[in-house]
């Protein structure tokens, strides 16, 4: 909701002096980020019912206000609010309120809303269905093929490149496609990862059986997913060297899942 735009002159002072205050007290950088964002939609809400103040919020407000939220579908992807995101919420309506007792806006009570219930945890593979799938990666599909065996045999390797990045490397999605040739140190075995969470960078060591992979396809056969055009990406689409985006590389991974 970060296109919403305040009115109230007011209200703008106090999204930017609640950040301030998030980045004094020593929050993480994410958190001075998104908070703020999460409580201008607060403020947003407050303008549609006539609360010009914040002197006017009541807890009751709140409580109207994070009914709204669970009602209101998703923008970007449609369906309701997960449960995640709206505690999410929650953590920056806790904090927003503790921001107006500490510094004296507002003496409200501790808002009393309970977190959502946790969603399903991440499921992870099995070393045997990780191994799995660097198998399935040498098999040759049944049936007619719509590429040469050179331009096979080069997604293959990429796959197979791919696992080693997101299984031996534990990379998230987007530091993965994110990254370049040059960003892989084959002397030192490490990967370094420019685009990591938070806007970090680390380096990730990398195994000698995942070296492996790597460097089989970047040497012999990423020049065939090139076709003589010039990129830095390393995961390339075999449709037109292009660097893969993380949808592609998603369906990618599920059809291999699939075949196994």
């Amino acid at each position: 909701m970060k296109k919403l735009i305040l009115q109230n002159d007011s209200y703008r002072y106090l999204e930017q002096s609640f950040k301030e205050w998030l980045d004094v007290q020593g929050y993480a950088p994410s958190t001075v980020y998104n908070l703020p964002n999460h409580i201008r939609e607060l403020l947003y809400y407050l303008e549609t019912k006539d609360i010009h103040h914040i002197k006017e919020l009541r807890t009751h407000h709140i409580e109207s206000y994070y009914h709204h939220l669970k009602e209101r579908g998703n923008q970007r992807r449609g369906g309701g609010l997960s449960n995640g995101h709206l505690n999410k919420h929650i953590q920056a309506l806790r904090r927003f309120t503790e921001y107006l007792r500490k510094v004296g806006r507002l003496d409200i009570p501790q808002i009393q809303l309970e977190n959502e219930e946790a969603e399903p945890r991440i499921i992870y593979l099995t070393r045997e269905e990780i191994y799995l799938l660097f198998k399935i990666s040498y098999k040759r599909p049944e049936g007619k093929i719509s590429m040469s065996m050179a331009t096979l045999e080069a997604v293959q390797a990429r796959d197979r490149a791919m696992l080693s990045i997101f299984y031996g490397c534990g990379l998230r999605r987007t530091e993965g496609v994110s990254l370049d040739v040059g960003d892989i140190n084959f002397d030192r075995s490490v990967v370094h990862v420019r685009k990591g969470k938070n806007y970090k960078e680390r380096l990730v060591p990398i195994s000698k059986g995942n070296l492996k992979y790597l460097t089989e396809y970047v040497y012999d056969h990423r020049p065939e997913l090139l076709k003589g055009c010039k990129t830095d990406a390393l995961f390339l689409s075999y449709g037109g060297a292009k660097r893969i985006q993380g949808q592609s590389l998603f369906l990618r991974l599920k059809k291999l899942q699939y075949y196994t």
